[in-house]
């Protein structure tokens, strides 16, 4: 008896180191600094009107956890899921419509829609969920050029485009508040040309909460891809939303990369909902 015991507790013991030794290469964790696994986070996003996932944008892990969130989210709520990302600009919606149905080529898509560098490998498969679940996918971003307009001009200078320009960004006039953290860094960060760029990143926010809720019906979740900055700290695209849309459960999920996985600090845990972090060793995307 006494050396099946003592056997027992060499093996757990054993074990135990083991477990200690193991190469992770992420931890999930709650806003209060807690550990969750995987199935926690996918049972809040199922609950959720609006999720935002939080991307480095050239973090591996990053994307595929993506992905399986929303394999995972489609699997269980199908046609009730709306897919979405800042990776794609509105003017380019009739593209994405066009290439989903079959009508055209990826080539043609890529050539035309003014894609990211990664895209082939960080947000097709995203697309391709879309196509194949018939879910639909929505550019949500300003097309770079007014957002540029602003960064020159502020947001008086929306005023001037055509009609058919202004279905593309966020209807004027665009609700702002240079005073939410996000962009009074920006601001002070850039130093005299401040204002205008952290204008231009309030009209790409206001333009991806625009187009979210154009395309978001109650019953759905809209799930939608976007740099953490975004919505980091419940600031960018969530400040907007919440300015209209108070009572939406939005959830919200970051991405950061640290050299340990075993805890967090309080400012970071403070960011987001869920806090995906990423060993920062993975390999990078690009």
């Amino acid at each position: 008896m006494i050396k099946s015991k003592l056997t027992i507790i060499i093996l757990l013991a054993f074990s135990l180191m083991a477990m200690k030794s193991d190469k992770r290469a992420f931890q999930l964790f709650s806003t209060k600094g807690k550990t969750v696994e995987y199935k926690d986070v996918l049972k809040a996003i199922k609950k959720a009107d609006i999720v935002f996932f939080g991307e480095l944008h050239n973090n591996a892990i990053s994307h595929w956890m993506e992905y399986e969130l929303a394999k995972d989210l489609i699997a269980d709520k199908g046609d009730k899921v709306v897919l979405g990302a800042e990776m794609y600009e509105a003017d380019g919606q009739l593209l994405i419509d066009e290439y989903l149905s079959d009508l055209v080529k990826y080539k043609y898509f890529k050539g035309q829609a003014r894609l990211w560098p990664n895209d082939p490998t960080d947000y097709k498969p995203l697309l391709q969920l879309s196509h194949d679940n018939k879910i639909p996918f929505i550019a949500t971003n300003v097309p770079r050029r007014y957002a540029s307009a602003v960064n020159k001009g502020g947001f008086e200078i929306l005023e001037k485009f055509s009609d058919e320009a202004k279905q593309y960004f966020a209807p004027l006039p665009i609700t702002y508040d240079g005073n939410v953290a996000c962009y009074k860094s920006m601001q002070e960060m850039m130093g005299a040309h401040g204002a205008n760029i952290a204008k231009a990143q309030g009209l790409k926010d206001a333009t991806m909460a625009y187009f979210i809720m154009k395309n978001w019906k109650k019953g759905q979740t809209f799930l939608h891809f976007n740099g953490s900055y975004h919505s980091d700290n419940y600031e960018g695209i969530v400040w907007h939303l919440k300015q209209k849309y108070p009572k939406l459960n939005i959830v919200t999920i970051t991405t950061v990369e640290q050299a340990q996985l075993d805890t967090i600090d309080e400012d970071i845990q403070k960011q987001a909902d869920f806090i995906l972090v990423v060993d920062e060793d993975v390999t990078k995307t690009y």
